[in-house]
């Protein structure tokens, strides 16, 4: 695919909140990945320091036929400064410039801008536009699309925010080569996912191409960003807001979370502590029958070939069950105090379910061994 090449287009169909998600090389520099966005005065980018120096002049050239004034908001980099603190630096931007309701945010960077950024056109007078730029794998194929917006709290992960639609998600495959090995395998954490959750006939693909993936074979990635988005699509055009069935993409995150919480925001990278929870997750469903025991080997191997860590970290040396426990039971899932996860009902299916105590006391002292 090359910057001439008609970019390729998946739609999110939510009614007066629908939107395109375009996925090609070169978007950043094309004037029709940015036509019939809502007009405004001003935009805003929201970037952070080390997508800046990259990519940020590039956008704000793009955008300089569409916008009177742009201005730039730089937030430091990493899951740590995924806060109040940090987030106050986009409305003292907006407010500093005199932005009003009609400016257009721009969130360029991987998925702690995409959600910072979010969250703060939801918040900014009660609601501005906002449009989705990611340059991680990770959040091309998961965290822009969808809607969820959210900082984190110390207790956990991605526990205030609010689900709030970009105007459009603009995926320029072109940026992932400039991504770290480490963000590149945390990304296909998430890539993963969607296999065991909804489409074997993807995991099938992303076993046998893996090697090509690995190496950023551009036709590999605009298919693996491609498909992922096309099945994150069919999950939010029936759910929007988490009421039953989108809770599947939460796959492998009841554990990873803790594992994000437990070490520290940025001790882990997001997609790490995913990996690694899927693996956990995929044993609690073996335990359960609800898969056989060559399926978890399969997937596991598949995980652990990607990069990513298949044996969880130990969170408390005294009591490191308990601590696990503790920390899942902030999940946003849970009820009552009691845990719910995203489990295997088989090959390319996934329930939401709670499990036996002791039954997960097991998988947490088995994955930490």
């Amino acid at each position: 695919m090359t910057a001439a090449t008609v970019f390729e287009s998946v739609h999110i169909e939510l009614a007066e909140r629908s939107y395109d998600i375009a996925i090609g090389a070169g978007l950043l520099d094309r004037a029709d990945a940015w036509a019939q966005l809502p007009q405004a005065h001003a935009a805003l980018i929201v970037t952070n320091g080390t997508v800046a120096p990259l990519y940020a002049k590039r956008l704000q050239d793009a955008l300089k036929s569409h916008y009177l004034n742009i201005h730039t908001v730089v937030l430091p980099d990493g899951e740590e400064f995924k806060s109040w603190q940090t987030m106050n630096l986009v409305f003292d931007g907006l407010l500093g410039h005199g932005c009003d309701r009609k400016t257009v945010l721009f969130a360029l960077g991987g998925g702690v801008v995409g959600d910072m950024t979010g969250f703060a056109a939801a918040s900014y007078m009660r609601g501005v536009p906002f449009v989705q730029v990611p340059t991680t794998l990770l959040a091309q194929v998961d965290s822009s699309v969808g809607g969820k917006t959210a900082i984190n709290h110390p207790l956990g992960k991605n526990m205030i925010g609010a689900f709030y639609q970009p105007e459009r998600v603009v995926c320029d495959l072109d940026t992932l080569a400039t991504l770290p090995a480490r963000e590149l395998s945390a990304g296909l954490a998430e890539v993963i996912k969607y296999g065991p959750i909804a489409d074997m006939t993807f995991l099938d693909w992303i076993e046998s191409h893996l090697n090509e993936l690995l190496a950023r074979d551009p036709q590999a990635l605009a298919h693996v960003v491609k498909r992922s988005c096309e099945i994150k699509a069919w999950v939010v055009g029936q759910d929007e807001r988490e009421a039953g069935l989108r809770a599947i993409l939460n796959f492998g995150h009841t554990f990873g979370h803790a594992i994000e919480a437990g070490l520290g925001y940025g001790e882990w990278l997001h997609g790490e502590a995913v990996g690694c929870g899927m693996v956990l997750a995929a044993h609690l469903s073996q335990r359960l029958g609800l898969v056989d025991l060559p399926f978890v080997q399969r997937l596991t191997r598949l995980i652990g070939a990607a990069g990513l860590p298949v044996r969880a970290p130990v969170l408390d040396a005294s009591d490191n069950v308990g601590r696990y426990l503790d920390l899942m039971r902030i999940d946003k899932k849970s009820e009552g105090g009691e845990v719910r996860f995203v489990l295997l009902d088989g090959p390319g299916r996934a329930l939401v379910r709670a499990a036996p105590n002791a039954l997960v006391r097991e998988v947490i002292a088995a994955g930490c061994a």
